[in-house]
C-alpha cells in the first residue's frame, strides 16, 4: 500500500527531527567536558540556559542543593569522550 503525501511529509518531519535531536546530543557531547570545567572552576552562569535544560534531560546533570553536578550518565559521557579523543 502506497502512502500518501501527506504521510511522506509526516515521516520527512520525523525524521528531521529525529536527525536534529542526535546533531544537537552530539554537539552536547562534544562540549561536557568544558561545561564540566566551568562547573567545577564556579561558572556555570557561563552555561547556555538551553544547554543546561538538555543536559538535565539527558540526566548527564542534575541540580543538588541549588547547583549543578554531574551526574554518573554524565561521567560515563565524559569518559567515552576522552577515550574516544585518545584513540
Amino acid at each position: 500500500m502506497a502512502s500518501t503525501p501527506q504521510q511522506q511529509q509526516q515521516q520527512i518531519r520525523a525524521a528531521q527531527k529525529a536527525a536534529d535531536a542526535a546533531e544537537r546530543r552530539e554537539r552536547l557531547k562534544r562540549a561536557l567536558p568544558a561545561t564540566v570545567e566551568l562547573l567545577q572552576s564556579r561558572q556555570a552562569d557561563r552555561i547556555d540556559d538551553n544547554d543546561i535544560e538538555a543536559y538535565v534531560g539527558l540526566n548527564w546533570l542534575e541540580w543538588h542543593g541549588g547547583g549543578l553536578r554531574l551526574t554518573i550518565t554524565g561521567r560515563n559521557v565524559c569518559a567515552q569522550s576522552a577515550s574516544t579523543a585518545l584513540a
